[in-house]
């Protein structure tokens, strides 16, 4: 089958092998927590995806990464959430790097050559406040700060080997809290990990709890982005590989709804074509965003751009699994439990980060000239 082939050519070259062993697991197995599916990553040197060639990664490019994405969500959508939270956490280090902050290029050779995954610790984004608004808070002392909170869900609670989360650190000046981002090991004193996903959906993904209390964080491991409104030039350019490759990841999952109906032939040639054009155009779209973004030089752009693309993707991954589950039939949602399981896995684009709802503003504000602020 011709769907998703250029991107299974691309998973392929960079990591041999992921989704042949994927693809012989099947879907509701890998989807369990604790599945194996993370380790199958791990062993195909998966977690160097986004490090640069020169610190001993893959060097894979944007354009790379969301395919490889796709190709993973259509296999298993947990194993592509959870990685993307990982790549995530990557590109924004390598973004650090290029600023030359000093002790990035250290945590990126560890990941590659030792296989680190990285959990996301960011806020999940709240009604009125800023995305990056932290869950946890820092205390200055001697040689770093104490950081205290609680993160859930938490992508990777129990696979990570480094936590990355963004922290109020106190100032000791006045009043006023700055905000940092930070690294943390995931064996330091003071970090307890507890059950906290309910749901079925998306439980390999392993979005548990993390609990921090005054764990210590050196001064090398803590970054303190520009102070202002709209989001400083290393969050955005993150937040453009976050939005672009979680797109990506629902995407591959709608994209396994629509393989079924097109290998089985099912309803007419317009039925099925017509899920492949839509499917098709979103990825288009999201490729274009990442093919541009490496030259962009206006990171507010970049981010809207991309925010544009993210939310005309999530309404198209809506049709395309309400359209192939109905040309499916009913007797296949009866008689296979994992149609409805992927119907429930790619709703949940729509409760990442920010919402529809709460981008609206920023982005028609933004449109009319305002700097872009979530």
């Amino acid at each position: 089958m011709n769907l998703l082939a250029a991107d299974r050519g691309t998973l392929e070259r960079h990591l041999p092998g992921l989704d042949d062993a994927l693809a012989a697991v099947p879907l509701l197995d890998l989807e369990r927590p604790r599945s194996g599916a993370l380790e199958l990553f791990r062993e195909r040197n998966g977690p160097a995806l986004l490090v640069p060639a020169e610190y001993g990664g893959k060097g894979a490019s944007m354009v790379d990464a969301v395919r490889v994405q796709r190709a993973l969500g259509s296999r298993s959508p947990s194993l592509a959430v959870a990685t993307t939270m990982h790549h995530f956490s990557v590109a924004s280090l390598v973004e650090l790097t290029a600023m030359g902050s000093g002790f990035e290029w250290a945590v990126l050779a560890a990941i590659a050559e030792r296989n680190w995954l990285l959990s996301s610790g960011f806020a999940e984004g709240r009604p009125g406040q800023h995305i990056l608004s932290p869950t946890m808070r820092g205390v200055p002392v001697d040689g770093g700060i104490l950081v205290t909170g609680v993160k859930k869900p938490c992508s990777l609670t129990w696979s990570m080997d480094l936590m990355s989360a963004s922290v109020a650190v106190r100032d000791p000046r006045g009043d006023t809290d700055r905000m940092a981002v930070v690294l943390i090991p995931a064996d330091s004193a003071g970090i307890e990990r507890s059950p906290f996903w309910r749901s079925t959906a998306l439980a390999g993904a392993e979005s548990d709890q993390v609990s921090l209390d005054r764990v210590f964080v050196p001064d090398a491991c803590v970054f303190h982005p520009q102070d202002g409104v709209a989001m400083d030039p290393v969050q955005a350019r993150g937040f453009v590989w976050f939005e672009t490759l979680v797109s990506a990841s629902y995407l591959g999952a709608a994209a396994n709804l629509a393989g079924r109906v097109i290998a089985g032939g099912r309803g007419s040639d317009d039925d099925r074509a017509g899920l492949a054009i839509e499917l098709e155009t979103a990825a288009a779209a999201l490729e274009h965003v990442a093919t541009v973004a490496p030259t962009c030089e206006d990171h507010q752009v970049l981010l809207a751009r991309a925010l544009y693309v993210r939310f005309a993707t999530e309404r198209a991954i809506e049709r395309v699994v309400m359209a192939a589950t109905a040309v499916a039939g009913g007797m296949a949602f009866i008689e296979s439990p994992e149609i409805a399981y992927m119907l429930a896995a790619t709703r949940a684009l729509a409760y990442h980060p920010p919402s529809r709802a709460a981008a609206v503003g920023p982005l028609a504000r933004h449109l009319a000239g305002a700097p872009l602020s979530l």
